[in-house]
């Protein structure tokens, strides 16, 4: 079940692959493999840069909490801000390409960003405020190099294999999410404190795959067809297609309910007697599962439809939230809850972002991307600091109950807007 390229869009029938008369401008289905090198190189781009920011990340939930002291609402306005930023950027780096058609070198921008934070985080150094500032930088870097590169990925796969092309792509992303926090796990196990080397060694990785997109990446550019400019106007005009409009509209309302991974490893943490020195390795467990079903779970997506493998990937979220429920989660609890945690963004990231791809003019795919990674993130943003005001309010578990309920209903709801059919693609 494809998002239609014609007005009926997602939320008609899902038709067969697009057509020459398609409003997106793509052209034809053509034979080849499965995916261009562009493709690859921008994952190999993606896999040392998700080295680097994962060797990090990895270590925040354990470095605010205890050593810093947050409190759960502290953690989780930190949280919401440090992830939600980025969107906040997306749509100027979106705008900016797409209005020159230079995404290689505001993607390019974006990755040399973030690289340069981490030596910001050397001289920062355990200073609360400074590396807070530098931490929300690097999120602006990203926030900047997505929607550009997405488009790159977009625009380097066949209509007909979008969903096997951000599969491979997040595939790569997925394994930098596995390696990177295995070399910070090992760096503290041989020096504990040593945070230091952690962002040296995260900055060398920064740079390969920087070196990657500067030295192997090709600029792909779009047929100027469409009568909108590339403006934040023009970008957010595209809200005017219905087709998209409910794109954003799930996207968002989903995103609310949607607990961040760092706090579903915290609720675990605390439910159980789990051994904080080993929390930098849940995101590998998670990273694993993601990195096994991105690929497959994308080819499904193309074969039996986005909506349908997108809808299915919020069940296993609440799969997620209702083992974080069990009486007495243990070890094998959290072998299911990470695996269950690495299908549920298998089939939402990409998914999501190849729906999105079918639904606007060539042109301005850049500033679509980017308008549903921003919704997407106020949203990611949003629930960071009213799951920190809840646990506060009510306790761990009581918040996951109250999230479990809105996952379930928000599945109906989506379905509804999507109207998710039975129908084989093709």
């Amino acid at each position: 079940m494809y998002p239609s390229l014609r007005p009926a869009a997602v939320l008609g029938a899902e038709d067969g692959p697009p057509t020459e008369d398609s409003p997106t401008g793509e052209d034809p289905p053509r034979s080849g493999p499965p995916v261009s090198a562009n493709v690859v190189f921008l994952g190999l781009t993606s896999l040392f840069t998700d080295i680097s920011s994962e060797m990090v990340t990895a270590i925040l939930p354990l470095y605010l909490l205890f050593q810093l002291r947050f409190s759960y609402l502290e953690f989780g306005l930190f949280n919401g801000l440090y992830l939600g930023v980025s969107g906040l950027m997306t749509v100027a780096g979106a705008v900016i390409a797409d209005r020159r058609g230079r995404y290689k070198e505001v993607a390019g921008a974006g990755y040399g960003t973030s690289a340069a934070c981490k030596l910001g985080l050397l001289a920062a150094r355990n200073a609360p405020w400074p590396a807070s500032s530098v931490l929300f930088a690097d999120r602006v870097g990203k926030g900047v190099r997505s929607a550009p590169r997405d488009a790159l990925i977009s625009l380097s796969a066949e209509p007909k294999r979008l969903g096997t092309a951000f599969g491979v792509h997040r595939a790569f992303d997925t394994a930098g999410a596995v390696v990177g926090p295995l070399v910070a796990y090992f760096i503290l196990r041989t020096a504990p404190t040593a945070y230091d080397a952690i962002f040296v060694v995260s900055f060398l990785f920064a740079l390969i795959g920087l070196g990657i997109l500067v030295l192997f990446v090709q600029n792909r550019s779009a047929a100027h067809t469409s009568n909108l400019a590339a403006t934040w106007r023009g970008a957010l005009r595209l809200l005017q297609r219905k087709d998209f409009r409910a794109l954003v509209i799930v996207g968002s309302l989903f995103g609310l309910f949607t607990i961040l991974d760092a706090q579903l490893y915290v609720i675990f943490q605390n439910r159980t007697s789990f051994n904080t020195s080993y929390f930098p390795l849940l995101p590998v467990g998670m990273a694993i599962s993601y990195l096994v079903l991105a690929v497959p779970l994308g080819h499904l997506a193309d074969r039996v439809g986005r909506s349908r493998v997108f809808i299915a990937g919020f069940l296993l979220l609440l799969g997620v939230y209702l083992i974080l429920l069990a009486p007495s989660p243990g070890r094998v609890e959290l072998i299911a809850m990470l695996a269950l945690l690495g299908a549920f963004y298998a089939c939402t990231d990409g998914v999501l972002m190849a729906m999105a791809s079918t639904t606007v003019p060539r042109e301005l795919r850049t500033s679509g991307i980017a308008v549903l990674t921003t919704a997407a993130s106020l949203s990611t943003m949003t629930t960071g600091i009213v799951w920190g005001q809840f646990s506060e309010w009510w306790g761990l578990q009581t918040t996951v109950k109250v999230y479990a309920v809105a996952v379930g209903a928000m599945v109906i709801i989506g379905a509804f807007l999507l109207r998710v059919r039975a129908r084989r693609y093709g």
